[in-house]
C-alpha cells in the first residue's frame, strides 16, 4: 500500500491543515485528495493526501469505492457534488460512507478537476454538519478552486523528483515539439535532450516519451 503524500511531507500537510483551519467557519475539519493510479487502469484511483491521518481508513474506502469514478465522469454528471452522506449509507456499496459516519462526519462536497484519457483528480471537504442550502456547497468549491494550483504542484512535486530540465523536456514534448525542436527551445543538444527524457522515463516507469507525457499529466506534473 502506497501512503498518501503529506505523510511524508511536512510542507504539503501543512497546506492541507491551514486549508482545513481557513474552512473552520464553514464546519470543514477533514479534507481528501484522490488521483488516478499511474500505473493502474481508469478505474483506479488512490489517495493523494488525507487530513487528519486518522482517517486514512474511510479514505482508502472511498478510492476503492466506484462513487464518483469513472462512471460518473462518463455519465457527464458534474464536477461539484454535495451529498449527505448518511442518506445512501447503508446500501451494499457503501462502506466508506459508513466509516466517516463512525468518525462523525455527515455532509461532503466533492469537486474534480479533469485530467486527460477520462482520469481526474477528486478533491473532498467533509463537515459533521448537514448544510442547509447550496450556497454553503458553493463557497467549499470555491476554496478548491483556488488552493488546487499549489496543492496539484506540491503534490506531483513530492510523487516525482523530475530535476527542471526533465520536466520541462515533457512540457516541451507534451506541446508536440521533437527532440531537435525542444534542444532549440532548451539552448542544448539534442542529445542532452534524449538524456533528460530518458531520465523522466525511467523515473516515472515508462519505456517511450508518449506513455511518460500521458503518465506525467496523471500525476499533476504537467
Amino acid at each position: 500500500m502506497t501512503l498518501p503524500v503529506n505523510f511524508d511531507s511536512v510542507g504539503l500537510d501543512g497546506i492541507l491543515a491551514d486549508w482545513v483551519c481557513a474552512l473552520r467557519d464553514q464546519g470543514v475539519e477533514a479534507v481528501l485528495v484522490l488521483g488516478p493510479n499511474p500505473l493502474g487502469g481508469r478505474d483506479q484511483r488512490e489517495v493523494l493526501a488525507i487530513h487528519p491521518p486518522r482517517l486514512l481508513g474511510p479514505a482508502e474506502a472511498l478510492a476503492e469505492s466506484r462513487d464518483f469514478g469513472a462512471g460518473w465522469r462518463d455519465s457527464d454528471a458534474p464536477l461539484v457534488a454535495w451529498q449527505d452522506i448518511s442518506k445512501s449509507a447503508f446500501e451494499q456499496s457503501s462502506r466508506w460512507r459508513r466509516l466517516w459516519l463512525a468518525h462523525g462526519y455527515q455532509t461532503l462536497v466533492r469537486v474534480a478537476f479533469s485530467l486527460p484519457a477520462g482520469r481526474a483528480f477528486e478533491c473532498f471537504m467533509f463537515s459533521p454538519r448537514a448544510f442547509a442550502d447550496r450556497s454553503e456547497a458553493a463557497v467549499l468549491a470555491w476554496s478548491a478552486f483556488n488552493v488546487w494550483p499549489m496543492l496539484r504542484r506540491t503534490i506531483a512535486e513530492q510523487r516525482v523528483g523530475l530535476s527542471p530540465r526533465e520536466l520541462e523536456s515533457l512540457n516541451l514534448a507534451f506541446e508536440g515539439l521533437t527532440a531537435r525542436e525542444i534542444a532549440l527551445r532548451m539552448d542544448c543538444s539534442e542529445r542532452t535532450v534524449n538524456y533528460h527524457l530518458a531520465n523522466a522515463m525511467a523515473k516515472l516507469q515508462t519505456d517511450n516519451k508518449l506513455a511518460a507525457v500521458q503518465r506525467a499529466c496523471w500525476i499533476g506534473l504537467i
